[in-house]
């Protein structure tokens, strides 16, 4: 991760930083490790789309968690909105023959999601080590169904 200077503006600095942690629709463990990899790719692509970065991705079958960096304009519900209907259309299009036995209807996230400022009880860098630790599906040993 890059030293923690502010970022500056025309009339404002700034370092904002939240840990979003978003859940498959009934947790339903769908999510392989391409899938994830998949995720990660589409997720960091739209967060630069609105001025924001990823700065740590992990996730496992049912759920992913990011690290990510926003611009003081932005207002986070509407970021994790579009974040998510990209994310999942996207998802739905390119990977519908693996999703098809966990979801018969359009459905991809659970309408819930977490979204927690960092700076508190956790320091960033106690907050990577938790993302960069996220089980991946398969890793353990485990196959996929």
């Amino acid at each position: 991760m890059e030293d923690a200077t502010l970022k500056t503006t025309n009339h404002s600095a700034y370092r904002i930083y939240f840990h979003l942690v978003l859940s498959m629709k009934y947790r339903h463990k769908c999510l392989s490790s391409g899938m994830l990899d998949r995720l990660e790719e589409i997720m960091t692509d739209t967060l630069a789309k609105w001025g924001c970065q990823c700065i740590e991705f992990g996730g496992e079958a049912d759920h992913v968690h990011l690290l990510i960096e926003v611009h003081p304009t932005i207002k986070p519900s509407d970021l994790v909105k579009n974040v998510k209907s990209v994310s999942a259309r996207r998802m739905r299009k390119e990977y519908s023959q693996a999703l098809a036995p966990y979801y018969w209807k359009p459905y991809f996230w659970s309408p819930a999601y977490a979204l927690i400022s960092v700076g508190g009880r956790a320091n960033i860098q106690t907050l990577l080590r938790y993302i960069q630790n996220q089980d991946k599906p398969g890793q353990l040993g485990q196959p996929l169904n």
